[in-house]
């Protein structure tokens, strides 16, 4: 006698799985725009203006303290080059290293995973970088510069590179700061260094190639000096390895999730 025995649903069961997640990410979006700022939804609208101010007070100082750019004619230019995807970087990553920390309770739900935490507040993190984006071009625009790359592909794919850098990095912090809380403050400080070492404020390609050697590994600087090349036909391409930015990115994400798997129970608990 033949039994009907049923197959389980392979797609259906994908599918109820993305839905979770998709909820969960949602869940912890909606949380951190009403926790971020003032316990209101409205104090999100805040977040794009800290990197906006930011980069508005590097181009004044600079501009006005050094006159001529390091490189092209436009002081605005070439400073916006720099500033905005370090900004992007800096801030997606490190606010994504505090999310597991500042939604630790959503954790003791078995329907939340780490990944999902992490994935919602890079989202977060990521609109309010597009956000920015289109705040800086405005105001360049309104300052009677041109702010549009003369390679729009070279400088999509370098912003969207940056991205990914910062999801790989601060998804790497995020799961090591639950087995070890100083980890955010390494991180902090490795932000500063960045900051210095990047070449926001000059053209690494002109440094002696000893130095320049060592600054090639620092994939922030790649990314900025590949967004230069977006903007400059003749900037030069001596530090700029996408391969390498990429494969950054995948190799951070990649460690965070076998961290993650290895160590679940830890990092779902915390210190």
């Amino acid at each position: 006698m033949r039994q009907n025995l049923k197959r389980p649903n392979n797609t259906r069961s994908m599918f109820n799985a993305l839905l979770d997640t998709r909820n969960v990410v949602t869940a912890v979006i909606l949380r951190d725009i009403r926790s971020r700022f003032f316990n209101h939804g409205l104090g999100f609208i805040i977040v794009p203006l800290w990197p906006f101010v930011h980069m508005g007070v590097i181009i004044i100082i600079h501009s006005f303290a050094h006159g001529q750019p390091p490189y092209g004619e436009s002081s605005a230019i070439f400073y916006m080059t720099g500033v905005i995807p370090f900004l992007a970087f800096s801030y997606t990553s490190r606010f994504m290293g505090y999310s597991l920390h500042s939604n630790k309770n959503m954790l003791a739900f078995p329907i939340v995973r780490v990944f999902d935490v992490v994935l919602g507040r890079a989202v977060l993190e990521m609109l309010s970088a597009f956000a920015t984006l289109g705040l800086i071009v405005i105001t360049i625009l309104l300052l009677g510069e041109n702010p549009f790359p003369t390679n729009i592909e070279v400088a999509v794919s370098a912003y969207l590179a940056t991205l990914f850098l910062a999801f790989g990095c601060g998804f790497f912090v995020a799961v090591i700061s639950l087995l070890a809380p100083i980890a955010l403050t390494i991180y902090q400080l490795i932000i500063i260094v960045l900051y210095i070492s990047s070449g926001i404020f000059f053209v690494p390609s002109n440094l002696p190639d000893a130095l320049s050697y060592f600054l090639w590994f620092n994939p922030v600087l790649e990314c900025i000096e590949w967004l230069r090349m977006g903007y400059y036909e003749s900037y030069s391409d001596k530090l700029v390895s996408p391969t390498y930015v990429i494969s950054f990115a995948a190799l951070a994400s990649f460690l965070a999730l076998f961290i993650e798997y290895v160590f679940r129970r830890q990092v779902s608990e915390g210190p």
